[in-house]
């Protein structure tokens, strides 16, 4: 009964077992002396009796051993067993500790030995060993009976039962010491395998919880651009505009004033909107962190042409059911890619926001202006959350200057839902 490959050997012995081994090595020994002494008064050998300073020694050769049993099992067993062995044959007068030693330095290389092969060839030997001594002295002691009866023995004799239970019960014996060895050593493997398994959950777990964190910083940090970059640039423009025409055309600088002033409170209520999402128990990572949906960009192209960007919005195809997650990541999109026309497009700029159902349940934003060309654009947080969004609703997104000048940006997504990946893996893989 060989262990499982696929086990880890069981930790080395700690100190307490160490110092555990001693004892017991103090115990054996005691109780060896002990056995030795009474079993000499008693006369358990009669005239062959051994002589009682031999057996003295014999002790402390059987128990000396033990007190490093787990460090060197399979060395310790086999000088346990043959002084064990040796005992018996000169007729030393102890024979029930040294029973008892036996079994513990058996046990103790089946439970403790690391080398398996080595474990498991010690064993045979000594077992095979055994039997064959025992077997010997069998013959022997048939031989002597023999002699003394006349009759070696008849089918059910005294000697054969007497030689029955004594192979019974060594095979009993060792067959126990053996196979509670091995138990002992599968037991520890399997429970040194479950806590590394633990301690590797627990671990995994801890990376699961900072990496949650992280792509919550992403997630918030992401609508916090949004929002504030897109608000913020017509708040810009708008007051720009207003304090250009101020002394020349009051009416058109209140106009302007006012955009500014609705610019203000859309920023402030989505950002409210964010915070109550945020602070809201149990969404789980399904729930997005705005509430802004497809319906909404007729509005965020009136906002883009009263902020001075001329902005046309034409939808292709009909319209198919959206995930929520979705349309929030193409809104934002279309958002960053209007902000970033008005930023950077110059003088007399203007774009075109156009939304294309196929019929290969795609669904394709486009958003391209006639501004500047700029041919190596240097990447910022606004491409970085567009990439992202696009990534975490399972499609692709091309960020590019036009031929014929300004810039485009073009976003292909699945329709259906099952085709969204989990938001979390394509934010990280985005961001990669």
């Amino acid at each position: 009964m060989a262990s499982l490959p696929s086990l880890p050997a069981r930790p080395a012995p700690t100190a307490r077992e160490l110092r555990s081994d001693v004892y017991l090595a103090a115990v054996i020994l005691v109780g060896a002396i002990l056995s030795s002494v009474l079993s000499s008064i008693a006369g358990i050998y009669g005239t062959e009796q051994g002589p009682m300073p031999l057996a003295l020694v014999y002790s402390v050769v059987l128990a000396a051993p033990l007190a490093v049993r787990r460090r060197w099992p399979a060395t310790v067993a086999v000088i346990v067993c043959t002084a064990y062995f040796a005992a018996v044959s000169l007729r030393l007068p102890e024979v029930y500790v040294g029973n008892i030693a036996v079994f513990i330095a058996l046990y103790t290389v089946g439970a403790w030995s690391f080398d398996r092969r080595r474990a498991l060839v010690v064993r045979i030997a000594i077992i095979v060993g055994m039997f064959v001594w025992l077997l010997f002295t069998m013959y022997r002691d048939a031989i002597d009976h023999a002699q003394d009866s006349g009759v070696i023995a008849a089918a059910f004799s005294p000697f054969i039962a007497q030689a029955m239970l004594s192979i019974l019960v060594n095979a009993l014996y060792f067959g126990g010491a053996y196979y509670f060895g091995e138990r002992a050593w599968v037991s520890a493997a399997q429970l040194t395998a479950l806590e590394q398994r633990t301690a590797e959950l627990e671990r995994e777990r801890e990376l699961t919880a900072a990496q949650a964190v992280a792509l919550d910083r992403v997630r918030i940090a992401r609508e916090l651009h949004d929002v504030v970059a897109h608000h913020v640039s017509v708040m810009g423009v708008q007051a720009g505009a207003a304090r250009a025409v101020l002394d020349t055309d009051p009416p058109a600088a209140r106009a302007m004033l006012s955009g500014v002033e609705s610019s203000a409170r859309s920023a402030i209520d989505e950002l409210h909107r964010l915070l109550d999402t945020l602070r809201t128990p149990g969404e789980g990572d399904e729930a997005p962190a705005s509430t802004v949906s497809l319906d909404a960009l007729p509005q965020l192209i009136a906002a883009s042409d009263a902020a001075g960007l001329p902005t046309t919005f034409t939808v292709v195809g009909d319209p198919a059911p959206v995930p929520h997650v979705t349309e929030v990541n193409l809104y934002r999109i279309t958002q960053e890619a209007l902000t970033n026309a008005r930023r950077h497009g110059g003088p007399g700029v203007t774009a075109d926001v156009r939304l294309r159902y196929t019929d290969e349940r795609m669904l394709e934003l486009e958003v391209v202006n006639t501004g500047r060309t700029v041919r190596e654009p240097r990447p910022g947080l606004g491409q970085l959350g567009m990439r992202e969004r696009a990534a975490a609703s399972g499609g692709t997104i091309e960020i590019a200057p036009r031929e014929r000048g300004g810039f485009r940006v073009r976003v292909a997504v699945p329709l259906a839902t099952d085709d969204v990946p989990d938001l979390a893996r394509a934010t990280v893989d985005a961001a990669r």
